[in-house]
């Protein structure tokens, strides 16, 4: 049995948790989950949105699946996604986008994977005023950060029978640092029998809604990869099909991209799909194949039959989604 940290974020966090955990357990899986909450609900009985137990159970147990956390805009606390991967090093954030069944979208053979660097540039979170008027963010791009996130991406495509890795910066203007991760890209390259292409991040964005078929797994900097990666989930259907994971040396942490939708919170009406997915990779990174397998034919199986969440064109709620992709099972 696996021991497997989950972690209970706020808003739509703890239903979607539970749809995901019954849907586990009725394919049969054996895992000891141990429980933890973060987030917004937590600070008024802890005074922080991700106390120390949280961070000590996933180091204790290795791996963790995680449900979305509210992150306050412009004021309120830092958000627990960018602590958590600050905290455990998860320097590899991926995310993987293709079409899923009768989920309409604009194209269709998309399959794109995202690889983008998690611990540094301007997500550093080193920022001042200067003055009254005046705010500065810095962003930090290392060799070391980028050649081991070069190095990811290379392994990733050839583990997985990847054709071709792009690498996206905006080098031409950010010549040192963006310059620096391209260098570092070009230098990893060397080692492996697959082609680097270079692409600039805004003719990049423009070529994925043109032709997102040209791409294969794309490669970037902290803050064009959290762009980039949410665009690639809107090719697919939207962020609420949208599957991540944040990948360290010693840890991993399995999560949809959503957000935590607290306006429909409690009312049964949250998708589970990307939480669902997320869950799936995280079984495979246990080598749980044939789970994996079969939880992902029973959710296709279950959107190719019409039965879908609002958000994604349906009308069934969250535990009738759920159910019926148990009875796939």
């Amino acid at each position: 049995m696996t021991n497997i940290t989950l972690i209970k974020g706020d808003g739509i966090g703890p239903e979607i948790s539970e749809a995901v955990l019954k849907i586990i357990e009725a394919s049969g899986v054996k895992i000891n989950w141990d429980i933890q909450t973060a987030g917004a609900d937590v600070i008024e009985k802890e005074g922080v949105p991700l106390p120390k137990r949280v961070v000590e159970s996933v180091k204790k147990n290795k791996i963790a699946l995680k449900s979305p956390v509210t992150t306050p805009i412009g004021k309120g606390f830092r958000s627990v996604n960018v602590q958590l991967r600050k905290e455990l090093d998860l320097y590899a954030n991926l995310r993987p986008c293709y079409n899923l069944p009768n989920i309409k979208t604009r194209y269709n053979n998309v399959d794109i994977v995202v690889v983008r660097e998690n611990t540094e540039d301007l997500y550093a979170g080193i920022e001042r005023h200067v003055d009254e008027d005046t705010a500065e963010s810095i962003k930090i791009i290392t060799r070391k950060a980028s050649e081991r996130i070069a190095k990811f991406a290379f392994d990733y495509a050839l583990k997985n029978n990847r054709k071709q890795v792009h690498v996206v910066t905006k080098a031409n203007i950010c010549k040192l640092s963006d310059g620096l991760f391209l260098e570092s890209a070009r230098k990893i390259s060397q080692n492996y029998n697959l082609p680097l292409k270079e692409i600039l991040v805004d003719n990049c964005c423009m070529q994925l809604v043109q032709n997102p078929n040209q791409f294969d797994v794309l490669l970037l900097p902290n803050l064009y990869g959290d762009i980039v990666s949410d665009l690639c989930a809107g090719l697919v259907g939207g962020l609420g099909v949208a599957q991540g994971a944040n990948i360290g040396e010693n840890y991993a942490v399995f999560e949809p991209v959503h957000g935590s939708a607290p306006d429909i919170a409690g009312q049964d009406k949250a998708n589970p799909t990307a939480m669902l997915m997320s869950a799936i990779e995280m079984l495979r990174y246990i080598n749980e194949n044939d789970a994996a397998n079969r939880i992902k034919n029973a959710l296709f199986d279950t959107l190719s039959a019409g039965i879908k969440t609002a958000d994604i064109g349906g009308d069934k709620k969250c535990s009738e989604f759920t159910e019926e992709i148990i009875k796939k099972l």
